[in-house]
Order: C-alpha cells, then structure tokens, then sequence
C-alpha cells in the first residue's frame, strides 16, 4: 500500500520499502499524524511535569517518531548552503555523513528554539499537528515542483523519471513549472492545516501556520539560488525550519 510507503519513509515504523513517487501525496496526512502524536506527548506531559520538562518531551518524542530523519537534513543543509562554496562543492557536502561546524550550531539553534517556544505556552496538540502536516505538504509539493538537483539520492525514489523535453529539468517537469501531482498533496495538506490551525487556536494558528510558510519558502529559495533545486536534505531542512519559525509566531501570539 502506498500509505505505508510514506510511513516507512517519514518515521522508523512499518516494513522497510524503497520509497515510490505516489507516497508523497500521502504525506500531509503522515505528517498531521506525527505531528498530532508529538503534540500528545506534549499535552500528556504537561499534566505531571513542569512546562519544561514537558517541552523537553515533546522534542524528544519528535526525534523519535521521525527517527532523527528530519534534524540529518537539517544538518547537512546547513553544511552545504550556509558556507561561501561553488555549487559542485555544496552538493559533495550535504552527502558528506559528517555534520560540520554550521550544521552543529544549526541543529543546536534550532532544537533550543523548539524547546524555549513549546516551554512557554500551553499544550496545543492540534496546532502542533497543523505546522508538522504543513511541513510534509511542502515537501511533496516541492518535490513535484521544483528541479532535482542532485542525480541520485534518497529522494531521488519520488522524481517522476518519465522522459522529458530539451530544456526540461531532472524528474519531467520543466524548471519552474508544476507537475500535475502538486494538486493532491498540497490540496489535502492545506485542508487539514486550516482545519487543526483554526480549531486549535484561532487566528493564532493560522499565524502560526503564515510564519510556517515563509520559514519554508525562505529555505527553498535559498537551495534554488545556491544549488539550483531541491534534495532530500534541503526537503527535510525546509520542513524543520518552517515547524520552528511556526512555534516562534504561535508562542509570540499566545
């Protein structure tokens, strides 16, 4: 099922099986899951435990359910796009395994303010699960719309590898322009972003769920100039970035 294709993809459950492109249209619905069992644990935690120590829970439980898969390409990211490099360079970096000096402050930045943000407001399970579907979304959606940049890969499995035209980019789809696919997952992901945002919180959450949007476009914008598309590492970097910047809003609007 291809359901379980994305599951197996976006957390350390399910059967083992090498991803296919139709899984990304079941991303926004996984990641409302995750992000709905990461608020859980929130939620739960914040009946026994003081506000940080609950928070410190919740961004456990998060590494856990996506089996560090996210924070791994947030690391590499940084390494790659964040330093003055060619474009040759950047690429060889994010595949080095190693995680260099700006991708461990990154990661170090990023888990504080996910941390101090959750700590300093009330549990809202449906918001958090909000910002985690948003985040899948923007995945599959950049995925379907964006050029390939690397030939080869982990996300390489989810470019449609139909033929294509002179002046086509990697994947079918020429630079710049949607695929067909964008349709599903990004109609789906905004139906149930809007939907847990604005029972979660209100106009908050859809603040929240605003900062999340730029947070994202400002990481893909910065992988289209410097390397001229997206990897499997930019994908997970946009996602964590956006989640983080959508904290940031809903603990400033709280």
């Amino acid at each position: 099922m291809v359901m379980r294709r994305a599951v197996a993809f976006l957390t350390p459950f399910g059967t083992a099986a090498p991803p296919v492109p139709g899984a990304l249209d079941w991303f926004p619905v996984v990641g409302a899951a995750i992000g709905l069992a990461v608020g859980g644990v929130w939620w739960s935690a914040s009946r026994g435990w003081p506000p940080l120590a609950a928070a410190a829970l919740a961004v456990v439980a998060d590494v856990i359910v996506t089996g560090y898969l996210h924070l791994d390409g947030l690391a590499d990211a940084a390494d790659g796009l964040l330093p003055p490099l060619p474009r040759e360079r950047r690429l060889e970096v994010m595949a080095d395994p190693a995680v260099g000096a700006f991708g461990a402050i990154t990661l170090v930045a990023v888990l504080l303010l996910r941390l101090g943000m959750l700590a300093s407001m009330r549990a809202t399970p449906l918001v958090i699960g909000a910002l985690w579907c948003g985040s899948r979304t923007s995945m599959a959606v950049a995925a379907r719309s964006m050029r390939y940049a690397r030939p080869g890969g982990l996300a390489s499995a989810f470019v449609d590898h139909r033929p294509h035209g002179p002046g086509e980019g990697h994947g079918g789809a020429p630079p710049g322009r949607s695929r067909p696919g964008v349709v599903v997952p990004g109609l789906v992901g905004l139906v149930l972003v809007l939907v847990m945002a604005v029972a979660g919180r209100g106009l908050h959450g859809l603040a929240a769920a605003g900062g999340e949007i730029v947070g994202i476009g400002a990481v893909l914008g910065l992988a289209q100039r410097r390397i001229g598309g997206f990897t499997g590492d930019v994908l997970g970097a946009a996602g964590v970035v956006g989640e983080t910047v959508g904290l940031v809003v809903l603990a400033a609007t709280w």
